[in-house]
């Protein structure tokens, strides 16, 4: 079984230069220990298998990895990035010299595991909201680096992105807006310079924690009201009070327990950082078969 994937584009230039990084810092001067023990002329056979069950991605990533060590390399996946693993599908095989395989066989698994970590976890957060309007999103706690691909992960899951970064769109948070009061200005005047400075096309989002700060922002006349921390409760509230006027995001501590119950007030976002921040990697090896 397998999401519905086809769609989803991953932009390979980025994941060269990952790569590249990675092997890198990975194999600096050589692998002294493959490249003593292992004559450059033996070959052999390597099979990628999943070890638990989860959610396919990064599989190109890998396959990536792979022909930037030894272009010469045989990698034939059997199956695809958004499939549904079980412990002990074979997800590629591998073919050629075992020492250059290798090589690439840490830096091809971290990447994968981690990939299909945040895919699996985001596969479940989205069935858990199944009915709902609301759309699962991701945020920028990202491993630093790696932001590009861990978005990509998200999509494969069945979720969808949020900003990519701060140049991307405005969100004023509690931050922002203490640096505000700080100099006299309050969020109307804020927001009506930034329709003066910025490209109509870009929105403007407002953090708030309570409904006195969500009748300001929709004063202010904001794109999107992001709810931060708030019970269910005062979330329906908040997304009875806003009645369309704004896209409305719930955000803040939001677990696979709670999610169903801030879906189920009618927001249209939920975004959750333990997507990315603090993912466990799927369990995947490589084995040769000689």
């Amino acid at each position: 079984m397998s999401n519905q994937v086809s769609n989803i584009e991953l932009p390979m230039a980025a994941v060269e230069k990952i790569v590249a990084q990675a092997l890198a810092e990975d194999l600096p001067w050589g692998d002294v220990t493959s490249d003593n023990l292992i004559p450059s002329s033996q070959r052999g056979v390597g099979r990628i298998e999943a070890r638990q069950s989860g959610v396919l991605a990064g599989l190109p990533v890998a396959r990536a990895v792979f022909a930037q060590v030894d272009p010469q390399l045989d990698f034939e996946p059997h199956c695809a990035d958004g499939t549904h693993l079980q412990p002990g599908q074979v997800v590629a095989t591998l073919r050629g010299s075992l020492r250059t395989l290798l090589r690439g066989e840490r830096v091809a698994l971290n990447l994968l595991q981690r990939l299909s970590g945040i895919a699996t976890v985001t596969d479940r957060y989205v069935k858990a909201v199944e009915g709902c309007r609301a759309r699962i999103t991701d945020t920028r706690k990202t491993t630093p680096g790696l932001r590009v691909l861990e978005r990509y992960a998200v999509r494969i899951g069945g979720g969808h992105n949020h900003r990519h970064c701060l140049s991307d769109a405005v969100l004023i948070k509690d931050n922002h807006l203490v640096a505000l009061r700080a100099r006299g200005v309050d969020l109307s005047q804020a927001v009506a310079h930034l329709r003066q400075t910025l490209p109509h096309t870009m929105t403007i989002e407002v953090e708030t924690e309570t409904l006195t700060d969500v009748r300001e922002a929709l004063a202010a006349g904001v794109d999107a009201i992001l709810l931060d921390n708030m019970s269910p409760e005062l979330m329906a509230e908040a997304v009875r009070l806003i009645d369309h006027r704004a896209v409305v995001e719930a955000s803040g501590g939001i677990t696979l327990e709670t999610v169903r119950a801030a879906a189920e007030t009618g927001v249209d976002l939920i975004s959750i950082g333990a997507l990315t921040h603090s993912v466990r990697s799927l369990d995947l090896s490589l084995e040769i078969v000689v």
